[in-house]
Protein backbone atom coordinates (compact mmCIF):
# COMPACT_ATOMS: atom_id res chain seq x y z
CA UNK A 1 0.00 0.00 0.00
CA UNK A 2 2.86 2.49 0.11
CA UNK A 3 3.51 2.61 -3.06
CA UNK A 4 -0.13 4.43 -3.31
CA UNK A 5 0.39 6.94 -1.15
CA UNK A 6 2.46 9.56 -3.41
CA UNK A 7 1.02 7.80 -6.88
CA UNK A 8 -0.56 9.53 -10.21
CA UNK A 9 -1.51 8.64 -13.43
CA UNK A 10 -2.32 10.15 -16.43
CA UNK A 11 -3.89 10.28 -19.83
CA UNK A 12 -3.36 12.65 -22.10
CA UNK A 13 -1.85 14.78 -24.67
CA UNK A 14 1.48 17.26 -24.82
CA UNK A 15 1.14 20.51 -25.38
CA UNK A 16 4.59 21.33 -26.89
CA UNK A 17 7.53 18.82 -27.80
CA UNK A 18 9.60 17.70 -25.04
CA UNK A 19 12.59 20.15 -23.91
CA UNK A 20 15.24 17.79 -22.91
CA UNK A 21 18.72 19.31 -20.84
CA UNK A 22 22.10 17.60 -20.78
CA UNK A 23 23.54 18.30 -17.12
CA UNK A 24 27.41 18.80 -16.68
CA UNK A 25 27.57 14.94 -15.21
CA UNK A 26 25.85 13.95 -18.42
CA UNK A 27 22.31 13.67 -16.19
CA UNK A 28 19.32 14.16 -18.13
CA UNK A 29 15.96 16.04 -17.77
CA UNK A 30 13.04 16.17 -20.17
CA UNK A 31 10.49 18.32 -19.35
CA UNK A 32 7.22 17.84 -20.70
CA UNK A 33 3.49 19.80 -20.69
CA UNK A 34 0.31 17.58 -20.60
CA UNK A 35 -3.33 18.36 -21.12
CA UNK A 36 -5.95 15.93 -19.97
CA UNK A 37 -9.66 17.08 -20.75
CA UNK A 38 -13.18 16.13 -19.07
CA UNK A 39 -16.16 16.81 -21.26
CA UNK A 40 -19.44 17.23 -19.70
CA UNK A 41 -23.00 18.55 -19.95
CA UNK A 42 -24.26 21.45 -17.81
CA UNK A 43 -27.58 22.13 -16.63
CA UNK A 44 -28.90 23.89 -19.87
CA UNK A 45 -27.54 20.63 -21.80
CA UNK A 46 -24.42 22.84 -23.26
CA UNK A 47 -21.11 20.56 -23.84
CA UNK A 48 -18.47 21.90 -21.68
CA UNK A 49 -14.55 20.73 -21.81
CA UNK A 50 -12.51 21.29 -19.10
CA UNK A 51 -8.88 21.17 -20.27
CA UNK A 52 -6.24 20.87 -16.88
CA UNK A 53 -2.55 21.49 -17.97
CA UNK A 54 0.36 19.28 -15.55
CA UNK A 55 3.78 19.88 -15.48
CA UNK A 56 6.14 16.73 -15.78
CA UNK A 57 9.84 15.73 -15.61
CA UNK A 58 11.25 12.59 -16.48
CA UNK A 59 14.85 12.04 -15.70
CA UNK A 60 17.88 9.84 -17.09
CA UNK A 61 17.55 7.14 -19.74
CA UNK A 62 14.10 8.10 -19.84
CA UNK A 63 14.37 11.79 -20.92
CA UNK A 64 16.26 10.78 -23.62
CA UNK A 65 13.88 8.04 -24.82
CA UNK A 66 11.36 11.19 -24.34
CA UNK A 67 12.74 13.68 -26.37
CA UNK A 68 13.58 11.03 -29.74
CA UNK A 69 10.21 9.49 -29.55
CA UNK A 70 7.27 12.43 -28.43
CA UNK A 71 6.47 15.08 -29.97
CA UNK A 72 4.00 17.67 -29.58
CA UNK A 73 -0.02 16.34 -29.80
CA UNK A 74 1.36 12.74 -28.75
CA UNK A 75 -1.23 10.79 -26.76
CA UNK A 76 0.78 9.92 -23.47
CA UNK A 77 0.11 7.61 -20.38
CA UNK A 78 2.25 8.44 -17.81
CA UNK A 79 2.40 7.15 -13.52
CA UNK A 80 4.59 8.99 -11.31
CA UNK A 81 4.79 10.58 -7.96
CA UNK A 82 3.33 14.56 -7.46
CA UNK A 83 6.81 16.85 -6.53
CA UNK A 84 5.50 20.36 -4.82
CA UNK A 85 8.69 22.55 -4.75
CA UNK A 86 9.89 26.45 -4.67
CA UNK A 87 12.27 28.40 -6.32
CA UNK A 88 13.67 31.93 -6.89
CA UNK A 89 12.84 33.04 -9.84
CA UNK A 90 15.36 35.78 -11.86
CA UNK A 91 13.94 38.54 -10.30
CA UNK A 92 14.62 37.24 -6.64
CA UNK A 93 10.92 36.23 -6.47
CA UNK A 94 9.63 33.04 -4.71
CA UNK A 95 8.07 30.86 -6.89
CA UNK A 96 6.29 27.77 -5.86
CA UNK A 97 5.57 24.86 -8.29
CA UNK A 98 3.79 21.46 -8.58
CA UNK A 99 5.20 18.69 -11.40
CA UNK A 100 5.04 15.19 -11.76
CA UNK A 101 8.25 13.65 -11.86
CA UNK A 102 7.44 10.64 -14.57
CA UNK A 103 8.40 6.77 -13.36
CA UNK A 104 6.90 5.32 -16.54
CA UNK A 105 5.23 6.70 -20.26
CA UNK A 106 4.01 4.71 -22.77
CA UNK A 107 2.83 6.32 -26.23
CA UNK A 108 -0.76 5.38 -26.97
CA UNK A 109 -1.00 7.09 -30.41
CA UNK A 110 0.65 10.07 -32.58
CA UNK A 111 -0.59 13.37 -32.91
CA UNK A 112 -3.67 13.73 -35.64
Amino acid sequence: MNSLRNSVRLVGNLGLDPEVKVFDSNKKLAKLSLATSETYKNEKGEKITDTQWHNLVIWGAQAQIAGDLLKKGDEIAIEGRLNNRSYVDKDGNKKYTSEIVVNEFLKTSNRN
